[in-house]
């Protein structure tokens, strides 16, 4: 086991006391905090507009947080984080890939319903370079940045490199970091070489030294503590994605294949840790201004884990819809509404986060947005919810999925080695059986039917899949 201590981060008594706390709630059932004393009524909330600090991870695994099952490290600030909130057991990353997730989280709709969401991920190579997000429809930071929102994001972008698809046309007052999906920790070149260094302020060519993980978090900081109140924090870390890259390691070379080369163990558990006490930073400063009490912080993951990851009982990995790909963990703490110590069962998704949101700053909820607002399960005020999610991923894998209730259906074809074994449609019940190992397609054909159709009119009502290009563009 790699003990806290043995890592460079020395340990958190603040995240160690609140661990207690946290191992103690988590052992009451789903909504279980619901009666916690002393929080607001729905008609204060609606006259307070509470800052919103919003953080996802890269690639973190549903059990990558001890509070979530990992054993052979600790992190303790986002335990103590979860344990002043509410956690979620079944939530869920709208894609199992980097730029359809943030596409989600900014329009509030399916990725499948904008051309953006159809590249897994946007490479910056000849054939997505001028494709980015557009202007309509109008986007979460455009949303409360119109609403009196101070607005900020630190971390990766990955959602284009012209400047009309760049931060600052979806109201983003500051941005701080890479335009695309991967730079190195130490020299912050992309991991697309053809795009070099790719460190930004404000559309503006940034140099710093060291590394990157806490270079977000100073920026992030600064930004706080400048901030009118009401303000929107949204911190897209790049940790832990790879390159694998610890803080005292050295630049990795374009010789090497990024995501297949190098890595180990501990060098993912300094890679999370660095993530945890930057997280940290954050609340410490949250709760130094004064801001606690007003902010809605919330924690989550733009999809499953990668080759030193573990999903807890769950099968497959980034890229992929088994339950691996897409379950995350997600927590959200706010204090005095949200009660503390509180673990649910609601399934959820990126969309919803965008609703819940929009409806935590008192705005309403544009026509086409998918997602639902969390705060009424998270407030205890409505029992959990049945819910029927759509995935589709197309150009490395092809894969589809919906969950309905506790059922879910999966098709896979086969492209490619690693799922020429398993290619076909399941059918599986994951209230018994979360690790998808018991097929019930033959079982339960009615079922099967039912989820097929629901696939297929959803589908029928998003844009075509597009198949990945070649690497080179064609010649002649």
């Amino acid at each position: 086991m790699i003990e806290r201590q043995d890592l460079r981060r020395g340990p958190s008594h603040r995240g160690w006391l609140f661990g207690i706390a946290w191992m103690v709630g988590a052992c009451a059932p789903a909504d279980s905090a619901n009666e916690a004393p002393g929080l607001r009524s729905e008609g204060d909330l609606d006259e307070s507009r509470p800052n919103i600090v919003f953080i996802m991870a890269d690639d973190l695994g549903f059990a990558d947080l001890s509070s979530y099952g990992r054993t052979d490290y600790e992190t303790p600030e986002l335990d103590a984080l979860a344990a002043q909130g509410t956690r979620f057991t079944d939530a869920y990353a709208i894609a199992p890939v980097c730029t359809p997730t943030r596409v989600g989280l900014m329009t509030g709709r399916y990725p499948a319903e904008n051309r953006t969401g159809l590249h897994e991920p946007l490479t910056g190579r000849w054939y997505d370079y001028e494709n980015g997000l557009e202007a309509e429809p109008a986007t979460l930071s455009k949303l409360l940045k119109q609403a009196g929102y101070d607005t900020g994001l630190f971390g990766k972008w990955h959602l284009g490199w012209r400047p009309e698809h760049q931060p600052a046309a979806h109201g983003f007052d500051v941005a701080f970091g890479p335009h695309s999906g991967a730079i190195d920790y130490i020299s912050h070149e992309a991991e697309n070489v053809a795009l070099g260094h790719d460190l930004y302020l404000n559309g503006e060519e940034a140099w710093r030294e060291g590394y990157i993980t806490d270079h977000f978090t100073d920026e992030a900081l600064s930004f706080v503590a400048r901030a009118d109140e009401p303000f929107f924090l949204s911190m897209q870390y790049t940790a832990p994605h790879w390159p694998w890259q610890a803080e005292d390691a050295e630049p990795t070379s374009h010789a090497v294949e990024w995501e297949s080369h190098g890595g180990s163990p501990e060098i993912y558990a300094d890679m999370v840790a660095a993530l945890d006490e930057d997280v940290g930073r954050i609340v410490d400063l949250l709760q130094e201004l004064g801001y606690a009490e007003r902010t809605l912080v919330i924690f989550t993951s733009d999809n499953g884990g990668e080759v030193w990851s573990d999903m807890g009982p769950f099968r497959g990995r980034k890229m992929e819809l088994w339950e691996g790909g897409i379950r995350v963990p997600a927590f959200a703490r706010w204090p005095g509404v949200i009660p503390a110590g509180g673990t649910t069962g609601q399934v959820s998704t990126t969309l919803d986060w965008t609703t819940t949101m929009l409806a935590a700053a008192g705005l309403p909820i544009p026509d086409g947005i998918e997602g639902i607002d969390l705060l009424p399960n998270l407030r205890g005020e409505v029992p959990l919810r049945e819910r029927t999610i759509f995935w589709r991923v197309h150009q490395r894998r092809r894969h589809r999925a919906v969950r309905s209730g506790d059922w879910k259906y999966l098709r896979i074809e086969p492209l490619g080695e690693r799922d020429r074994g398993v290619a076909g449609e399941y059918l599986f019940d994951l209230a018994s059986d979360p690790g998808e190992q018991s097929d019930l397609a033959g079982e339960r054909p009615e079922v099967l039917d039912e989820m097929r159709r629901l696939y297929a009119e959803w589908e029928a009502h998003t844009l075509d899949p597009i198949p990945l290009p070649p690497p080179e563009p064609p010649t002649g």
